[in-house]
């Protein structure tokens, strides 16, 4: 397949004479993470290029091609779109027509309290219960929140990390006492704290005892919901902070293998854990390097765990993924021509062969999505599906010389930054010592630069400017606040309080001791313990974690 006529000679003869006809656009001719593609890629940039190597049929390693054999054939992705808001009865609405529209999963938003581990009643909730989320402060909440939803028949994910061993407990809770059977649940809980320190910033404890909660899931949750992935390692916080897709990419995988790193110190069987690990990624707007951070993503998870790590389990090498289209990427001006960005976003997902995606709503940068943004979202994943063409075959991509070209590359950059964590000491260390504030900031400083010198164009931003439609913008009602407090308050009185007390005492047993925490979060659930007295009893054993003021 070499050409006949050599690359160098085509771009001096060729190439030459046609940029000095028409000069190359004054644009930033390069990826998001400043990678720069030459102008044509051919068989010369894939020298050695070895077929078993680097991409492997698909469902066989090194998974480059899916993880599937069959893929998107036999099965499409679950079609999962983000909701709460308000009240559980408002989230379980939106839940039910979400489904009736055609979703195959739940995912689920919780609000600032609630992620940062505080009743709706707390003083620092006031103003925030059910804004960006649902307010859940009790297992009367998760009740409502899935009341009329079969959980043995939808597979649910809930976005909570500090609070997850207790929101988790929660759901386990409220599964139990409608007789569902915890073996056939299936669902995800985000569960990553190391992101939270890198890049959301809604951490509780200090690192260590943040990371010992994950590794309670890790040991726990084979064992009693097997079903079940403990935990999301999340790259859409690190890239909706301003990272490049490469450093996304680097960077969540250097928190998988330092969660693996931490599960197996405490003694735990890599086969055992592995394989219930899952991933969730941003879906940005450079169409192949999106494309290609899925390929590369499973390759080197699945390089690292065979050879590594040393995991026997094909399923341990396996990196599943959820995406999201990105939220910062959608703009609140011309808020219309997010659905083409959303579309396009999450093509680029689909050809990467995500398991799992959330397409966001075009009115995202404004306000909560309304029912009917929402639905378009939902719409634009079935037309991809249905339409498109895109399912008939595995990684339709593969064997272009640019995407090839492209995933290595891709890949070869997030090792190095892998390798580089790893020489700091780890993830925990690279955080104290403020390396992902530092590396995450500048790579967003130059991004804003390039947008404001016109080298990037953002339509409807910096160019082709106009006033742009009006949408409508649903807003939260005050009263949800009332409402969501006086449940909790009704809770507070009927429940058993020596049974919360006795409960609440043993977690705090546990987390002293240094035992694993979740049969006793479980206990409380069932009690009517809230959340935030959950916490607190962590609190006083862990501390609260401040981060330090770098210079």
């Amino acid at each position: 397949m070499t050409p006949t006529r050599p690359k160098h000679a085509w771009m001096r003869e060729t190439y030459r004479k046609s940029v000095e006809k028409m000069p190359e656009r004054p644009v930033a001719h390069k990826t998001l993470s400043d990678i720069a593609p030459e102008p044509l890629y051919t068989p010369e940039d894939l020298k050695g290029f070895n077929y078993d190597e680097k991409l492997g049929h698909p469902g066989e390693y090194p998974y480059t091609r899916g993880v599937y054999g069959s893929m998107y054939r036999s099965r499409l992705w679950t079609m999962r779109m983000f909701a709460g808001f308000g009240t559980a009865e408002q989230t379980n609405e939106r839940f039910k027509k979400l489904l009736a529209a055609g979703q195959t999963g739940l995912s689920t938003a919780f609000d600032l309290p609630t992620l940062m581990g505080y009743d709706s009643d707390h003083p620092l909730s006031k103003g925030e219960v059910g804004k960006c989320g649902v307010a859940v402060s009790s297992l009367a909440d998760m009740e409502i929140l899935f009341e009329g939803i079969n959980l043995e028949e939808v597979t649910t994910s809930m976005t909570i990390n500090s609070p997850a061993n207790a929101i988790w407990a929660m759901y386990l809770a409220a599964a139990k006492k409608k007789g569902y059977r915890w073996e056939k649940l299936g669902g995800t809980i985000q569960n990553d704290i190391l992101k939270e320190f890198i890049a959301q910033k809604e951490f509780i404890f200090p690192p260590e005892p943040s990371v010992k909660l994950v590794i309670d899931t890790f040991e726990w949750g084979p064992r009693n919901v097997p079903k079940w992935n403990f935990i999301s390692v999340s790259g859409y916080h690190i890239r909706e902070a301003g990272s490049t897709a490469v450093q996304e990419l680097a960077y969540t995988l250097a928190d998988g293998f330092e969660y693996v790193e931490a599960a197996l110190k405490r003694g735990l069987d890599i086969d055992e854990f592995a394989p219930r690990i899952s991933f969730f990624f941003n879906a940005h707007n450079d169409f192949f390097e999106e494309v290609c951070k899925f390929r590369a993503a499973r390759r080197i998870w699945a390089k690292q765990m065979r050879e590594h790590y040393k995991a026997k389990n094909p399923q341990s090498w396996m990196l599943r993924t959820h995406a999201q289209t990105a939220g910062v990427s959608l703009t609140a001006q011309q808020p219309l021509n997010n659905i083409a960005r959303v579309a396009i976003q999450a093509l680029a997902a689909v050809l990467g062969g995500t398991n799992s995606l959330h397409t966001d709503a075009y009115d995202e940068a404004l306000a909560l999505p309304t029912e009917d943004s929402a639905k378009i979202a939902l719409r634009t994943q079935q037309i991809i599906a249905y339409e498109s063409g895109v399912t008939h075959t595995a990684d339709p991509l593969a064997g272009s010389y640019y995407v090839e070209w492209l995933t290595d590359e891709m890949e070869r950059q997030a090792m190095a930054i892998i390798e580089e964590i790893r020489r700091m000491g780890g993830v925990v260390r690279a955080i104290e010592e403020g390396y992902f504030l530092r590396e995450i900031a500048d790579a967003s400083y130059r991004y804003q630069q390039e947008v404001e010198r016109g080298e990037r164009i953002i339509v409807g931003v910096n160019a082709f400017q106009d006033e742009g439609l009006q949408v409508p913008i649903q807003l939260i009602d005050p009263e949800v606040e009332k409402v969501q407090n006086a449940r909790l308050a009704q809770v507070r009185r009927e429940r058993d309080p020596v049974a919360v007390q006795m409960t609440l005492e043993g977690l705090r047993q546990a987390a002293r001791e240094g035992r694993n925490t979740m049969p006793h979060f479980v206990e409380c659930a069932l009690a009517y313990a809230t959340l935030g007295e959950m916490m607190d009893e962590l609190r006083a054993v862990y501390g609260v974690y401040e981060e330090p003021v770098l210079v």
